[in-house]
């Protein structure tokens, strides 16, 4: 069996459940096919040297780790790095660990969902999946779409975002003009006051 997942990885489907349980055999497996782990067993998904192999090549190998492994620093983060969705998977205290949602968002943008609602607050963290995708906005906390500097950017990419933003800032003149730049439908959005701005109308039809 050796032999054969030296050639093909995902050879390791068709071997006895004890050779799928063989460490030496499922690395070499794994070195082959970045999908091999998906034919380890159940006692290997929760090794640790195994799945730090698997995830760094292939980060949904962690949906298939043990419970302990996925609220493993180290594992959660070479699994982001390499994939930002597999937080979904993560533990729940890493979904609240800065370190770990910043290396999803910089991967996935959209990452964000998953992440505590703390860590949905922070600056740092939003403003980078804010980066990666430009509706990640949908997913920052409320306090954060009351934050001018957040909103700024987040309307300058998808003027949609001003429909998630706090009602001040709907009614700021310069949040309103990048927002109806980028999407003139927005204007139905911004604050009364401003849509009687010929500025801001202008901008809007253009």
């Amino acid at each position: 069996v050796l032999e054969a997942v030296k050639q093909d990885g995902m050879a390791l489907e068709y071997a006895s459940e004890k050779v799928k349980g063989d460490k030496e055999v499922a690395l070499e497996a794994q070195k082959q096919a970045v999908d091999a782990y998906e034919h380890a067993s159940e006692q290997l998904m929760g090794d640790r040297e195994f799945v730090l192999v698997a995830v760094t090549q292939n980060g949904s190998a962690l949906e298939y780790a043990s419970e302990e492994l996925r609220g493993d620093k180290e594992v959660a983060l070479k699994a982001v790095k390499q994939n930002g969705d597999v937080i979904e998977f993560v533990s729940e205290q890493l979904r609240g660990d800065k370190e770990v949602v910043l290396e999803a968002v910089k991967q996935d943008g959209m990452a964000l969902e998953y992440a505590s609602e703390k860590v949905k607050g922070d600056k740092e963290v939003a403003l980078e999946a804010q980066k990666q995708a430009v509706d990640a906005y949908e997913h920052a906390s409320e306090q954060l779409m009351g934050d001018r500097e957040f909103v700024l950017v987040a309307v300058t990419q998808n003027g949609s975002a001003l429909e998630y933003a706090s009602e001040e800032l709907r009614g700021d003149k310069e949040v309103a003009l990048k927002a109806v730049k980028q999407n003139g439908d927005v204007i139905e959005f911004v604050s009364e006051q401003l849509r009687g701005d010929k500025e801001v109308v202008l901008e809007a039809v253009k």
